[in-house]
């Protein structure tokens, strides 16, 4: 089903499910805002709470990090409550599991929208292509876990740090010289199907035609569990290196039958596609050997005092629970959305617009978690600048830095063409 169609069944589950509940979408979605001592109010705004929804995957395939980024989030408001809240209000999380399922995620919006002042988080990128009409019609900021540039434009819509494509273009730049790669050399490209895959393959193409590379493309299905035959077909066109955008499963297979076949090259995967569970597999060693990740946040292993606090404070509340690039994208999600309330609360406009304004106001966020982010224009990526790391066993998120955060003078170029 094509962008289009799909954005056309989530409006007709959105009419039923609205009609079913007896609610008006125009009276749910844009409620006379209120004013209480100068201070303008809208949905989910009371005298004492600001209530802010999280669609997430807890009990489905992107439950290992939905999971941990709800507890991080939840993490960084409950902090954030403890000293005060956020315009003399404490801000609360109403959260709804959608098992990474479209429709659940369509009726669970359906639910909460009235209920709510903003979306603190939103899990999946066909959640997010499926909802995005609803979210721009309320006027409901939304900050989005998919970094296909295909979020980027949308008014009330906010993708964090950098997109998939710019990722690709800054980790071909390294791989390049990194593997000594030549004029005419060829490489491989692995891709998942749909925007995810698609964005992260359409950096990659720029990057590697300006770099003069011959690539050699294999798509797979988000489903397809066994990476074989595209490893096959490299291994017959002899390519020096591989780029991949895929699952995290996906790339333990493709890196373990690489390293079994002996196509030794070194892979560059999307961030996207790396979790530290994969060090408990049988394809440790290779991953360890061979793979590179291009990400827009730094390692939690980093150094960065910011980082750091957050690992201390994580590890101290969850003890039991495995760090992965869950608790990053929570934290920040919960650090984002308290800036753009406090920005929003210094222009007495607690509205759901007046919330997107406090978010557009925020031209170099930085909470100590990685790179300076500029949130004013809804076109572009709030950053440019992507990591390159590896898997390490035994450090927190099971990624060490190997390359400070960077933009090579390519992606310039990359997103002139782009547009």
């Amino acid at each position: 089903m094509n962008r289009t169609s799909l954005r056309a069944a989530a409006a007709v589950t959105v009419s039923l499910v609205l009609a079913l509940t007896g609610c008006s979408t125009k009276a749910g979605s844009s409620p006379k805002a209120a004013a209480s001592g100068g201070l303008k109010t809208g949905p989910g705004v009371t005298d004492t709470t600001i209530t802010v929804g999280v669609l997430t995957d807890l009990t489905g395939p992107a439950a290992p990090l939905g999971k941990p980024a709800l507890q991080s989030e939840q993490l960084y408001i409950d902090q954030v409550n403890a000293v005060g809240g956020v315009c003399g209000r404490k801000v609360k999380l109403l959260v709804r599991d959608h098992g990474f399922d479209v429709q659940k995620a369509v009726a669970a919006y359906a639910e909460i929208q009235p209920k709510i002042a903003a979306l603190g988080q939103l899990l999946g990128s066909a959640q997010t292509a499926a909802l995005l009409d609803s979210i721009e019609r309320d006027q409901m900021l939304t900050l989005v876990g998919g970094n296909s540039a295909s979020n980027l434009g949308h008014r009330h819509v906010q993708v964090l740090n950098t997109t998939y494509d710019i990722d690709m273009v800054n980790g071909v730049d390294f791989l390049v010289k990194q593997a000594g790669l030549k004029h005419g050399d060829k490489v491989g490209l692995v891709f998942q199907s749909g925007e995810f895959g698609e964005n992260a393959a359409a950096g990659a193409r720029f990057a590697a035609n300006k770099a003069g590379i011959e690539l050699v493309e294999q798509t797979v299905k988000p489903t397809d569990t066994d990476m074989t035959a595209p490893v096959t077909a490299l291994g017959a066109a002899k390519v020096k290196a591989v780029l991949f955008a895929g699952t995290p499963g996906q790339t333990a297979s493709l890196v373990g039958v690489a390293a079994a076949t002996g196509l030794k090259v070194p892979v560059l995967a999307s961030g996207a596609s790396y979790v530290p569970q994969l060090l408990a597999t049988p394809a440790k060693a290779a991953l360890e050997k061979l793979l590179y990740v291009t990400v827009g946040q730094p390692a939690l292993s980093s150094d960065l005092p910011g980082v750091m606090k957050l690992v201390a404070d994580y590890q101290r509340k969850y003890p039991k629970e495995q760090l992965n690039v869950g608790v990053q994208v929570g934290a920040l999600d919960g650090a984002v959305l308290v800036e753009a309330i406090r920005a929003a609360c210094a222009k007495k406009d607690l509205s759901r617009e007046g919330i997107t304004n406090g978010l557009r106001s925020l031209k170099a966020f930085d909470k100590g978690l990685g790179s300076v982010q500029d949130f004013t224009d809804p076109s572009k990526a709030p950053s440019r600048r992507s990591y390159i790391e590896r898997p390490a066993k035994g450090v927190p998120g099971g990624l060490k830095n190997v390359r400070k955060a960077t933009e090579v003078p390519a992606v310039a170029e990359y997103l002139a063409t782009r547009g």
